[in-house]
């Protein structure tokens, strides 16, 4: 006996819609995940793009933009770093970061050796001792004194009488710092071939490099070899006006003597034009010649409040009388006179007049060598 299922045509049609309903759900599941995995794929790829972005250009690209050494080192290794696995890129960055460094230390090193030589040339030259010395002044005009301690000349324009005791240099020097500055900065000399100027007066310029001023640089660097504190004012005391030089100048001193201590102030100058233009008193040390210099000293014979003048004359003193000893005839006489001239403002304050309008630049230059070696002596 046999068992027989009656399809009916409704059941038939409800089976064929499931079926093709079922088949039409496994196709959209099939096409979801298929774009899932493709979009996984993008930004898979993606992420990998920006991984070799990174790789390539994080610490290199940097060190390419602020070391142009490194930037030099990377581009001649371009093509063997291409070749480099991703484990052996820390490795050649390291290694390309040490020659950077290498290279820098070796700039360094050859801009040591580059300062060293160049203060080697910058040395300044000192003075030598046991030369002959001779006053070779062409026209030279007549020395007049009227008071001497021992080789050391005095020209008195004061009523005071000098006594022996107030000449005897018994000073004992211990603030050794030395103040230099100019109350007639613009005084010049004669233009000559190694410093040729162009007057901005009658032996005058506002160009410092060619006036007394710049011996005044010449003296601290001599100094300064010896191993003395020098303090150099190079302001303009005489400038635009000449009027007021003095007073100028005094508020640049009680200035500086508020942070810099100084016993030893020189006010450097350039002796007067007077009747002659061409009068270069001039001395020949050894084979140089080098302009005579002059202490002008102050007193209080004026009138002015000045009770140190005679220590500042003692000072004077003391240096000429080495510089006799030494190199005779480098110092003209010392003048003392009745105007004060700023000097209450120290133990040892003065005046040195360096050379005069004849003489040259060079020739005054080279008169700093031998005063600061003067100097040295009785300060040391």
């Amino acid at each position: 006996m046999f068992n027989v299922t009656v399809l009916r045509l409704k059941d038939i049609v409800k089976y064929i819609i499931c079926i093709f309903v079922l088949i039409l759900l496994i196709f959209s599941i099939t096409n979801y995940f298929s774009g899932t995995k493709k979009n996984t794929e993008q930004v898979t790829q993606k992420v990998e793009n920006v991984t070799n972005q990174l790789s390539s250009h994080s610490l290199l690209s940097c060190l390419d933009a602020t070391l142009p050494v490194v930037a030099s080192i990377n581009h001649s290794e371009e093509k063997e770093k291409e070749k480099l696995s991703k484990n052996d890129i820390l490795e050649s960055m390291l290694k390309t970061q040490i020659s950077a460094i290498d290279e820098i230390q070796n700039m360094e090193v050859s801009e040591e050796v580059e300062t060293e030589n160049t203060e080697e040339e910058q040395n300044v030259e000192l003075a030598e001792t046991g030369v002959t010395t001779e006053v070779v002044t062409s026209n030279p005009i007549t020395e007049n004194y009227n008071a001497q301690y021992g080789n050391v000349k005095i020209r008195n324009q004061t009523d005071y009488e000098l006594t022996q005791e107030m000449l005897t240099p018994d000073i004992t020097i211990e603030n050794k710092n030395v103040m230099i500055f100019h109350t007639h900065s613009c005084e010049s000399y004669t233009s000559s071939e190694l410093y040729p100027y162009t007057p901005t007066g009658n032996f005058r310029t506002t160009d410092l490099n060619f006036t007394v001023t710049r011996v005044g640089t010449e003296l601290t660097n001599q100094l300064q070899q010896y191993g003395y504190n020098v303090i150099h004012d190079t302001s303009y005391h005489d400038y635009p006006s000449y009027n007021g030089s003095y007073t100028n100048s005094l508020k640049t001193v009680e200035s500086l003597l508020q942070t810099n201590p100084s016993d030893i102030i020189i006010d450097l100058h350039r002796d007067a034009i007077g009747s002659r233009s061409d009068y270069a008193p001039t001395v020949k040390i050894g084979e140089e010649e080098a302009a005579q210099i002059m202490f002008v000293i102050g007193t209080n014979a004026g009138g002015l409040w000045h009770p140190n003048w005679n220590q500042n004359l003692k000072f004077a003193i003391k240096v000429q009388e080495k510089a006799e000893e030494l190199y005779p005839g480098l110092f003209k006489p010392i003048m003392l006179t009745t105007s004060r001239y700023n000097q209450h403002t120290g133990k040892y304050a003065n005046i040195i007049e360096v050379g005069a309008t004849g003489n040259t630049l060079e020739q005054c230059l080279t008169s700093m060598k031998y005063l600061a070696k003067v100097m040295d002596e009785i300060m040391r």
